[in-house]
This record gives structure tokens, C-alpha cells and sequence, in this order.
């Protein structure tokens, strides 16, 4: 196993729990790489949030099926969940170290801290889970292996602020739409305030790209940095990450009142979601960024609410590496030229957390069942975890992107449902029916078999 990240973390421990010994090789702390800050398995680099907790939203359900299928990384999420509204966000601290602690203490498991530099032998069971910091050595070994130029796209990390150095005389706790309890803070803006803000970002200075070819940089739609938002046009960030409907601060009056609701609501408003079991540590969602240090904390400290912000991480930006997958595997995950090399987690080409976990847990149940003489499995293409795996050795030749777990991916349904939320319900119960006879093959661990090993 190659990556010890959320997909080589679950990939090794469902190789474990077949009872097949398993190597998980991991290049920190030997060798960092430019956006992790730790050694532990399993590091969250970016937000502290795997998405929407409900079933009918579709990293919800997503969340739901790996818990059926008895998810080792989302099992620890869910045992280290934070306040985050109708979302689970985690201790990222805390998390990381209890998933690191879990693969150290299992017999089956054996843990080498160092740098992969080439695939392994093709007579080796193996996983490649390497994510989308994969090291310069290893991804030109890749590309020579497949033949074709890797890809990338660049991505970027929101600061962290302590939660103590936030004005709340200024900032308010609340929910959209007061959904669940009010586990975010929210710094508001009036129309004057967010042209201000927004022209101190366009002038703010950028951080140099360092090792990565800046010409090549381009960007994730779904996680572009807050200063290319602001440079695509005055209310972008207002449609975006600074959308201020359904935020109100009782402070302001009724908001059932039409003449109080017109003169008090925000321009703009910007949330800042819960990092920490104690509340500590906030990070300013949707604000993933690169610009120089100093300068974040010169333009952040314009938003009102954290004109004294003390920052304990700022915004990073790194390159994300991931495989042409719609040329190169099946939906088993498998590679079609080397079918016990496998691949998952966002090197192959997922996007969000739990489909790198979920892609982790194809692999490795794949991984153990080759080792025990067995055929891998296929998820069914109307599960959400199946239908990303589909998606990325389906889609078409050409521009091939990364892809988040959206509904849009699942098999049209026999009847057509116009109400949204109950034919995303649909989706769910037709899902979670659907990945049942899977879920009854995973729910037991295996006793240790022969040692046999899974790089």
C-alpha cells in the first residue's frame, strides 16, 4: 500500500481485517510534502469537513454507505465529530492521530516511513494510493508505466484563526436558516465593507508557486482560491463562499419584520466553520488561498469580526496530481494493463473525502480478495460510492477532471420525481438497498491468514 492518506489508511485496514498482512508505506516524516503539516496517517490538509451529513445529499449518503460497509476512516469521523451544522467536520487533530494509533496497533499492519520511488514489482499485489501530492520520483515512474502525461490542477488550503481573537460584538453565531444548532460564526459585510475587502484582494500579493511550473497552473473549479473568485467579477464571492442569505443576527431584530429584514441584512457575510472538539480553532470556509502570509493576515483582518484574528495556520497552495482514469482502470479500480496494481483516493481522479475513503475501501477489499484467489468486486453504478468509480473509467476521452459525489452521476430513476428533495430520498433508499448485499460480506473481520503481503 502506497499512501497513507485517507484512501491508503482504509485501503490497508480492510486488507487487515480480511486477515492478509499488509506494508503501508508513507514518505513523511521522511520527506514532506508542500501542504502537510504532521506524520500521522490520514491528514486532512484542506477543511476539517467531509460535506453533508444527511443521506439525501449525496456526500451524505456517500458517508452512509462506507458506514454499512464497515468504514474504518469514517467510523473515526463520526466518533471525532465537531459542531458544524448539517455537516461532518471533525478534530482534525485528534482524528488523524486516532486512525494512526488504529493501523500501528493491528498485528496485520506494519508501517514503513519511507519515499516510494518506483511501482513495485509486477508480481506484488499492490495499491496506489499515493493522493494528489504524489512525490516527483514516483509520478514519473507512473507516467513511463502508463505511457501518458500525468495531470494536475492546482489547490489550495483556507487559514485557521483561534477562536478567542474573534469579535463577537461584531461576528454572530448562526446556521443557514437556523438549521441545526448555530455551530458557525458568521462575520457580516456591508456593501461598502465588501468592495473594500474584495479590491484589497485583487491587490494583495501572491505567494510564489516554488516548485510547480506556473504556467501549467490551473485551477479546480470546485475549490478555487477567494482571490481568483474576487477576480471574476464584483458578486462572485457574494454567489459564492460570501453568500449572506439566510444568515440573520437576532441582534438585528425580527427577521420576520419586511422593513427591519431590508435594512439590516448583510451585503456579504463569511463563515467560519468549528475545527476543534473545544472550539478553539476556526477555519474561514471557502477562503482557500495563496497569498504571502503577510498579506492574508493584512486583507483577512478587513473582514469585520476578525480585525484581530490571531492565525494559527494560513492558506496554502499546492498541485494535486491524478491519473487520465477513464484510459487507464476499471470500475474495480484495477489498472486494464496490470490487474494487481490498483489504484484509489484522488489520484484517481475523485474529489472530497469520502471518495477517497470510499475508493480506498474498493481498493483494498479488491486488493485482499486478489490475494485469496477471488474475483474483485464492482459496485452497482446506482450506489454513490459505485457511481464515482463508474464515472471515472467511463467518462469520456478529452478534458478529464476530478468529480465530488453528485447525484447527477446516478442512474436516472424508473419513475421521474419532481420534487428535489424527495427524489434525492429516492436515490438514497434505491442506494442503500442496492449496496445491501455487500454490506453483510463486510461485516465481520477475518482471522489472520498466510503472510502474504500487500505493498
Amino acid at each position: 500500500m502506497i499512501g497513507a492518506g485517507l484512501a491508503g489508511t482504509e485501503a490497508a485496514w480492510q486488507v487487515a481485517r480480511s486477515g492478509i498482512p499488509v506494508t503501508l508505506v508513507e514518505m513523511r516524516p521522511v520527506k514532506r510534502s508542500p501542504a502537510h503539516h504532521s506524520s500521522e496517517c490520514a491528514e486532512l490538509v484542506c477543511s476539517n469537513s467531509f460535506g453533508a451529513l444527511s443521506s439525501d445529499r449525496a456526500a451524505g449518503l456517500l458517508q452512509e454507505e462506507l458506514r454499512r460497509l464497515g468504514s474504518l476512516v469514517i467510523g473515526k469521523a463520526d466518533a471525532h465529530a465537531v459542531p458544524a451544522g448539517g455537516a461532518l467536520a471533525v478534530d482534525r487533530g485528534r482524528y488523524s492521530a486516532a486512525l494512526t494509533a488504529e493501523l500501528d496497533a493491528h498485528p496485520l499492519v506494519t508501517i514503513e516511513r519511507r519515499e516510494q520511488l518506483e511501482l513495485p514489482p509486477t508480481g506484488q499485489v499492490t495499491v496506489l494510493a499515493t493522493g494528489p501530492l504524489t512525490s516527483d520520483a514516483l509520478a514519473d515512474d507512473l507516467r513511463r508505466f502508463t505511457g501518458r502525461a500525468d495531470c494536475h490542477f492546482f489547490d489550495a488550503a483556507s487559514p485557521i484563526v483561534e477562536g478567542e481573537s474573534v469579535n463577537l460584538d461584531v461576528a454572530f453565531r448562526a446556521s443557514r436558516y437556523d438549521k441545526g444548532d448555530a455551530d458557525y460564526i458568521n462575520c457580516p459585510m456591508d456593501k461598502e465593507q465588501y468592495l473594500a475587502f474584495r479590491e484589497a484582494l485583487l491587490e494583495a500579493e501572491q505567494a510564489e508557486l516554488k516548485d510547480f511550473e506556473q504556467e501549467s497552473a490551473t485551477f479546480f473549479e470546485g475549490c478555487l482560491p477567494i482571490e481568483e473568485l474576487a477576480r471574476r467579477g464584483e458578486d462572485t464571492m457574494r454567489y459564492g463562499p460570501l453568500k449572506p442569505i439566510g444568515l440573520w443576527d437576532q441582534r438585528w431584530g425580527d427577521v420576520n419584520d419586511r422593513d427591519v429584514r431590508r435594512a439590516k441584512r448583510a451585503y456579504a457575510v463569511v463563515q467560519l466553520r468549528q475545527e476543534d472538539r473545544d472550539g478553539r480553532l476556526w477555519n474561514l470556509v471557502g477562503f482557500q488561498t495563496n497569498l504571502k502570509w503577510g498579506e492574508q493576515k493584512r486583507v483577512l483582518r478587513l473582514i469585520p469580526g476578525l480585525e484581530n484574528a490571531e492565525f494559527v495556520r494560513f492558506g496554502v497552495m499546492h498541485r494535486n496530481t491524478f491519473l487520465e482514469a477513464p484510459q487507464l482502470l476499471e470500475p474495480t479500480l484495477q489498472f486494464r494493463c496490470r490487474h494487481n496494481l490498483l489504484a484509489a483516493g484522488q489520484i484517481t481522479g475523485t474529489e472530497g473525502y469520502a471518495a477517497a475513503v470510499a475508493g480506498g475501501w474498493l481498493a483494498g477489499t479488491n486488493a485482499a480478495r486478489l490475494v485469496q484467489g477471488k474475483e474483485p468486486i464492482n459496485l452497482p453504478a446506482t450506489t454513490m460510492a459505485g457511481a464515482l468509480t463508474h464515472f471515472i473509467s467511463e467518462a469520456p476521452s478529452g478534458k478529464f477532471q476530478p468529480m465530488p459525489p453528485n447525484f447527477g452521476l446516478l442512474p436516472e430513476l424508473p419513475e421521474r420525481i419532481r420534487d428535489k428533495r424527495s427524489r434525492y430520498g429516492a436515490y438514497r433508499d434505491r442506494a442503500l438497498s442496492d449496496l445491501a448485499p455487500f454490506c453483510q460480506s463486510a461485516s465481520a473481520p477475518k482471522v489472520a491468514g498466510p503472510a502474504t503481503a500487500v505493498l
